[in-house]
């Protein structure tokens, strides 16, 4: 089997998108070894791996929409916006009906301007985010704008008198933080919140029942890749099939003629290995990135 491809690793909680990458090199004996957007800590859930040339299609990944189940508390404010942070206030929340409860999530659906939590990766003047939060500073992030395309009410528990836990469920475009969501619903509220669970059950059309745990990649190694090369490109652009001379010249980093496909899209050569990612603009279709070994 190929070492270049994705592999979609169910992330468990306490551990860093980077700690599994590190855990990722060792199996595929490999430094090159990338993953395709962050999970926090605490967050368990799709974490879309490339594995030699695949990393190259990590960017594409990136920028995919995100699904998640989620679980809002209620009641408490943190530094964090989310349950690894320090707890900054409380405020009995008991009395928040559920029809509430429904009407600040509702404000959140669409198309919102957010402002990220304070305690992200983001970086200001050079310096992330979170390092300065730490260092003790105030940051205020600006709003961006970003899509929340569902977001349902699964469940709304009282299992204490002070605290309301809402579970949730999110689909939203890249750069939406769910903290940020939880944060909110708790500002409109009056009583503050925090997201206290966090799972990812998709990135574009990678899904859970299709990721395997660190446990089950460990067993296979180093055959870790689960989506080779051409298959993983195959699943997340349009395709379009080249001849041996079209290839050829790809390859090389040449243009071909266009044939009218929204970019970027997969070139596949005759033997069906991909070529490159291609988009089409002035009348050429011109490599974004050469996949084909040199």
């Amino acid at each position: 089997m190929s070492t270049d491809g994705l592999i979609v690793v169910d992330k468990p909680g306490g551990m860093t998108s980077h700690d599994v990458v590190a855990r990722i090199r060792r199996f595929a004996r490999t430094r090159r070894v990338g993953h395709g957007g962050t999970l926090d800590p605490m967050a368990t859930g799709v974490l879309v791996i490339g594995v030699g040339r695949a990393t190259r299609l990590l960017t594409y990944v990136i920028g995919a929409h995100k699904s998640y189940t989620a679980t809002v508390r209620l009641g408490q404010a943190t530094v964090t916006d989310d349950a690894e942070g320090d707890v900054i206030a409380t405020t009995p929340a008991g009395h928040v009906t559920d029809e509430a409860v429904r009407v600040a999530l509702a404000a959140q659906r669409g198309e919102i301007d957010q402002v990220p939590s304070a305690v992200s990766a983001i970086k200001i003047n050079g310096q992330r985010a979170y390092k300065r939060v730490r260092e003790g500073e105030t940051v205020e992030l600006p709003a961006r704008r970003v899509t929340v395309s569902r977001l349902e009410l699964l469940a709304v528990r009282r299992n204490s008198p002070d605290v309301v836990d809402v579970d949730i469920d999110v689909t939203c475009s890249s750069g939406t933080y769910i903290r940020a969501i939880a944060r909110d619903a708790g500002l409109a509220l009056g009583v503050g919140g925090h997201l206290s669970a966090l799972r990812r059950t998709a990135v574009g059309g990678f899904s859970l029942a299709e990721a395997a745990t660190l446990d089950e990649l460990a067993q296979r190694a180093p055959e870790v890749v689960n989506l080779p090369l051409a298959a993983a490109a195959d699943r997340c652009f349009p395709r379009r099939d080249a001849g041996a001379d079209e290839a050829k010249v790809l390859a090389h980093g040449g243009p071909l003629d266009p044939v009218g496909i929204a970019g970027p899209y997969a070139v596949f050569g005759p033997a069906g290995e991909v070529i490159a990612i291609v988009s089409e603009r002035d009348g050429r279709a011109r490599a974004e990135i050469v996949l084909a070994p040199a």
